[in-house]
């Protein structure tokens, strides 16, 4: 599947983990549920927190560079650790929705004070987005079929090449025009943040087949953290587009 935390590989890992070593616990798709809760909440916390340390206004907050950067770091290092060691995922998931949490603060943080609330819009449609998938996965209406999977992780992996062009480009340059408000730059945010939503239909397929499976019960954790990680990539995504929009106003 597309999210790379939640891939078929990391699936199969925890198959020959099951059958090597069961201990009478295992993951079930309410135990995932009440995990995603938790870590949504742990990141929601120090979001808030560090949007009041930082008193609202990027250009009077003192450290904001170094806290954006130190949890972006920390936050892929935890990354890294989870995928590497699932069944650390009790203890690396929660910690890393909290780094998270202040990143997500932050980023929050300057677009709303530049457009004025837009946090709140872009939460509100992520919110609907995420309940439209949901739905439609449920009723059928959207399944993880193979040629479904195979489009969505191809595009999934152009839309990584094309952050890491950008990224060079930007850097060489020192001219981001994804960051723009063009026609072109608004049209590719929407595309990526549609593939971030249908994103959301393999990780529901994966969690279900996961908690058919009888796997390990830390991999309730584990699907917890990739599905956050999902979420969190598309409401980014809509934070972005919705900037792009307004500015044009």
């Amino acid at each position: 599947m597309s999210n790379p935390i939640l891939s078929e590989k990391s699936f199969e890992n925890a198959r020959q983990a099951a059958a090597g070593t069961h201990s009478g616990e295992v993951m079930t798709m309410k135990g995932t549920i009440n995990k995603s809760i938790l870590l949504f909440l742990t990141l929601l916390v120090p979001a808030a927190w560090i949007w009041w340390k930082m008193g609202g206004n990027p250009e009077t907050a003192e450290g904001l560079r170094g806290w954006m950067i130190g949890s972006a770091i920390l936050g892929f290092v935890l990354s890294l650790v989870i995928v590497f060691k699932k069944s650390w995922a009790p203890v690396i998931a929660p910690l890393y929705a909290a780094v998270e949490g202040v990143f997500l603060g932050l980023i929050s943080m300057v677009f709303d004070y530049i457009y004025p609330g837009i946090v709140m819009e872009a939460i509100g449609v992520t919110l609907l987005v995420f309940a439209a998938m949901l739905v439609a996965y449920r009723t059928g209406l959207l399944r993880a079929t193979p040629m479904f999977t195979k489009v969505i992780v191809m595009a999934t992996l152009g839309v990584a090449l094309f952050y890491l062009i950008n990224m060079i480009v930007t850097w060489v340059t020192g001219n981001n025009w994804y960051a723009g408000s063009s026609t072109l730059s608004i049209i590719v945010s929407a595309v990526v943040a549609g593939i971030a939503a249908f994103n959301l239909i393999l990780d529901f397929n994966m969690i279900e087949e996961g908690s058919k499976s009888g796997f390990p019960k830390y991999m309730e954790w584990f699907c917890a953290f990739g599905l956050m990680v999902t979420i969190v990539w598309l409401y980014l995504e809509i934070l972005r587009l919705l900037a792009k929009l307004q500015s044009r106003d």
